[in-house]
């Protein structure tokens, strides 16, 4: 079932912090993750319980500016990704597969995960959050926008929450020739 055109989505901010919490449960996402896997080193992340990623994730958004996404099909919560400016995302520069050439550069933005509920998985909320995400990079200046997809989709959702390959070059996205895959992981990029 496609719930493509019914789904509404909205930039996190501090009042919609409710509907996301919500959205990731007392599992915080994946694994207590709340959104910090791709924003904070290893050791950092691994130092960190889910209690403090999410006081992390709820600081950042209480901040303002980019965070992420949240889709919504009737007025319930039921997706999330994360996108911003490419520098806000430390795991990006310091993994060999997938460091870019001009980490600096504000105006890449990255897609780099995404949350579904479980009930509404291969339903088209992944797809509809990366144009959506395409759209509001190009509304905030960015110039291009990338994500981290696997390659492959038969992993856990854990793995697949970066996205699988087909959503993104569904939206417009071209798989970075110049960049290695690490084996199952894969640079795709969108010039706005």
């Amino acid at each position: 079932m496609d719930v493509a055109k019914d789904i509404e989505i909205h930039p996190v901010d501090e009042s919609r912090w409710p509907d996301l919490a919500d959205l990731f449960g007392e599992a915080g996402g994946h694994d207590g993750c709340w959104c910090m896997f791709w924003r904070l080193p290893n050791k950092e992340l691994m130092a960190s319980s889910a209690d403090e990623n999410r006081e992390r994730l709820r600081d950042l958004i209480s901040r303002g500016g980019p965070v992420g996404l949240i889709a919504y099909l009737g007025g319930e919560p039921v997706g999330w990704c994360t996108v911003g400016p490419r520098t806000g995302y430390a795991r990006v520069e310091r993994t060999k597969a997938i460091a870019p050439a001009d980490p600096a550069d504000p105006a890449v933005w990255s897609v780099p995960c995404f949350f579904v509920r479980r009930d509404h998985r291969r339903t088209g909320v992944a797809s509809t959050l990366v144009r959506a995400a395409v759209e509001y990079a190009r509304e905030q200046g960015a110039r291009m926008i990338e994500g981290y997809p696997v390659a492959h989709t038969k992993h856990s959702a854990a793995v697949l929450s970066t996205g699988t390959v087909g959503v993104f070059t569904d939206a417009g996205f071209a798989v970075g020739g110049d960049t290695p895959a690490s084996g199952r992981r894969l640079v795709v990029r969108h010039d706005l």
